[in-house]
């Protein structure tokens, strides 16, 4: 069962992500996500255990989808210090677009959903820490895998912390990691950027 052939788990996923948007996290019943996906609200229950569960599934779901988008932008450079520059400029236009990032980063209806990117972020920076050096190491078998496990940690750790804290214009950012990352890697910088 599900809305439209769709999955029960997903047409679930996909209304509470437009409920959060619309009403942020302390508007949002699960006796509402029920009714817009079409199912029982125990079923709701089952699915997720809560409604933190529930904000949690959706937060995941919506870095995986952001993690699909990297991988493509990953795999259209040829050369380090490029590709990360187009994998944070990627992840700051995206973000700044998602609504659903908004709404957990601005705290809109209540900053309950704020520790899912911040200090209960372990399920989306480990994630998304993981899957972008399994790419690196398939696009580079040359790196090394534990630098490159450290350093893509360390970048995905501050493109999150600029989210939420700009310290400067996109452009210049996304220059300062890939010039963090390719000298961590000890690779050349074949792409020249700002202040290099």
């Amino acid at each position: 069962m599900g809305t439209a052939g769709r999955p029960v788990r997903e047409s679930l996923l996909d209304a509470a992500a437009d409920l959060l948007v619309e009403r942020g996290y302390r508007g949002v019943r699960m006796r509402d996500v029920a009714e817009a996906a079409g199912v029982s609200r125990q079923t709701v229950y089952n699915e997720f255990g809560d409604k933190w569960g529930l904000a949690q599934a959706v937060v995941v779901r919506d870095n995986e989808h952001y993690l699909d988008g990297i991988d493509t932008v990953l795999s259209e450079h040829e050369d380090v210090y490029s590709a990360v520059v187009a994998a944070v400029t990627y992840t700051l236009e995206t973000s700044a677009d998602d609504q659903l990032k908004k709404a957990v980063l601005t705290g809109a209806g209540g900053d309950e959903m704020l520790p899912l990117l911040t200090t209960q972020a372990e399920p989306v920076l480990f994630t998304a820490s993981a899957r972008i050096a399994e790419h690196a190491l398939r696009h580079w078998p040359h790196l090394d895998r534990d630098a490159l496990t450290e350093v893509a940690d360390a970048a995905v750790r501050l493109t999150m912390s600029h989210l939420m804290l700009p310290s400067g214009p996109p452009d210049a950012f996304a220059h300062f990691v890939a010039r963090l990352v390719t000298r961590y890697l000890a690779v050349p910088a074949k792409t020249a950027g700002p202040d290099t």
